[in-house]
């Protein structure tokens, strides 16, 4: 009898230290969220961005030219992120989509995203800042306190944020370096500020160190981890310590290379700069009737590069971190732009758009012990691909058909078939990128509400070409079409920050 006592608690020991050596084979996964970041790296092309760490990155792992949004907003673009699934009715288009569909769901045999699907299948999640809409994951607005409300209830083992001298998530996303916010002083303010302040004069500083803190307790865990981090700029304002600044000489910043209005278009394409003129001190209002001067266009670019440097370096000690603790071999880091934004281009300051500008986006993903060597993807893919592409390099079955499709067979075998267009929706519009062109359809009375724009010869779509290449326009329109979900057959509004 004691000989098979002793027998049955081996093999259960056996079993369990198997199950635990399983747990910790499966990849971890840094997931970093970059607010309004559009591809203005070194590694993307820009010869004067400093951004090393972010570069560094990308030639050790895939660097993805071709990545577009669902949509140019933030929450919107972050339900499809989560849910790997394209806007289906007017307030997926909103940044209070996730609010809408996830806040106030019960759990279900559906997870409310891939975050959740991990955490069902052993994953420990933890996030920090603004993976979800909201600042800091929790659902009030701009001007209220907190409630104790998750964005997304079910996702999460852990949902913790610093908000500083800020004293709220949206107070510090919003926040100037002497504690005050765009809401405190009632939009008199900057769109920008050299801050006098190191790094955690403004809140991503905090936000990596609580990373750092985090990861170290991480790495005691059995189990393998999902940690999501949000950092907030380069969204508006453009503020950052005064040395990332320092950085660039003003003189060597480019303007727009396309900072007029295209031609053959409707202006109801476009919009006025609605968010960037909230800022009731900017030296000039921005609008279609006009390009703001050489002089302004400059100096807001300078402060969008000083806040780019001022994350990539929190990136990199988050980075750093990873390495010293000799958790980067199994970790699947991520960067993601949740959108791009128009900087003076076709006279738009914002996003809002489904201009290339609007929709393009960052997207590097390291993942060293999957197989996954250092390439540059040209081909296209959207942001609902993350999903079932993650999900798969996670080993963790996909729960449900996504919109989305896994790239990862593709960059593994360049001969696999795999969907190399992307789909993006707004302002009443559907557009369709191919590798060649891009393809618009507006639902509006206003015309004309076809653009076609060749990638090829005009990669800053200048001109439209939809009435003098209608075979072109005729041969893509039935792939547009399959990208239409109905969610233009009833009309709603679009809010947007």
């Amino acid at each position: 009898m004691k000989a098979k006592l002793f027998l049955s608690f081996c093999v259960v020991a056996i079993l369990a230290t198997t199950g635990c050596e399983t747990k910790k084979k499966m990849p971890n996964v840094l997931f970093i969220a970059v607010d309004d970041l559009r591809p203005e790296l070194g590694s993307y092309g820009n010869k004067i961005a400093h951004t090393p760490y972010m570069d560094n990155l990308a030639s050790e792992g895939l660097l993805f030219k071709n990545h577009f949004v669902q949509v140019p907003t933030c929450g919107a673009s972050r339900y499809g992120l989560l849910t790997g699934m394209r806007p289906k009715t007017p307030k997926h288009l909103s940044n209070k989509a996730i609010e809408y569909e996830i806040s106030d769901k019960a759990e279900n045999s559906i997870p409310e995203t891939f975050i959740h699907q991990l955490r069902r299948n052993g994953y420990y999640t933890v996030g920090i800042g603004k993976i979800s809409h909201s600042a800091d994951g929790l659902v009030y607005g701009y001007t209220e306190e907190p409630s104790d409300k998750r964005e997304l209830p079910n996702s999460w083992d852990e949902l913790v944020f610093d908000s500083g001298k800020w004293g709220t998530g949206w107070n510090s996303f919003f926040g100037y370096s002497n504690g005050e916010n765009r809401q405190s002083l009632k939009k008199m303010v900057k769109p920008y500020e050299a801050g006098n302040v190191n790094d955690d004069g403004y809140v991503d500083g905090l936000t990596a160190n609580l990373t750092i803190s985090k990861l170290r307790e991480l790495k005691k865990r059995s189990e393998p981890f999902f940690l999501g981090v949000g950092f907030f700029k380069p969204h508006l304002p453009f503020n950052a310590p005064k040395k990332y600044w320092d950085l660039y000489d003003r003189n060597e910043i480019p303007l727009s290379t396309n900072p007029t209005i295209p031609e053959n278009i409707n202006l109801k394409s476009l919009h006025d700069s609605g968010e960037f003129n909230q800022y009731k001190l900017t030296d000039e209002s921005a609008g279609l009737s006009h390009t703001l001067s050489d002089a302004y266009s400059k100096k807001l670019r300078h402060s969008y590069l000083a806040a780019v440097s001022y994350i990539d370096a929190q990136i990199g000690k988050v980075l750093d971190e990873l390495h010293s603790l000799g958790l980067d071999e199994n970790t699947i880091v991520v960067v993601w732009g949740d959108h791009g934004w128009h900087l003076g281009d076709q006279r738009v300051w914002g996003k809002h758009t489904i201009f290339e500008k609007a929709l393009k986006s960052v997207l590097i993903i390291k993942a060293p012990k999957l197989g996954l060597t250092h390439k540059v993807i040209n081909s296209v893919v959207e942001t609902v691909d993350i999903y079932p592409s993650l999900l798969q390099l996670c080993n963790v079955d996909l729960p449900y058909k996504t919109d989305g499709e896994s790239f990862i067979d593709q960059i593994r075998n360049p001969n696999t078939q795999n969907n190399t267009v992307a789909y993006s929706y707004f302002r009443n519009g559907i557009s369709l990128r191919t590798d060649s062109y891009r393809l618009t359809k507006y639902f509006r009375k206003e015309e004309p509400s076809i653009e076609l724009y060749d990638h090829a010869s005009d990669p800053d779509e200048t001109r439209n070409i939809a009435r003098s290449r209608p075979d072109i326009v005729q041969e893509l329109m039935p792939l547009l079409d399959e990208g239409d979900t109905g969610l233009y057959a009833t009309q709603g509004n679009q809010d947007s920050k």
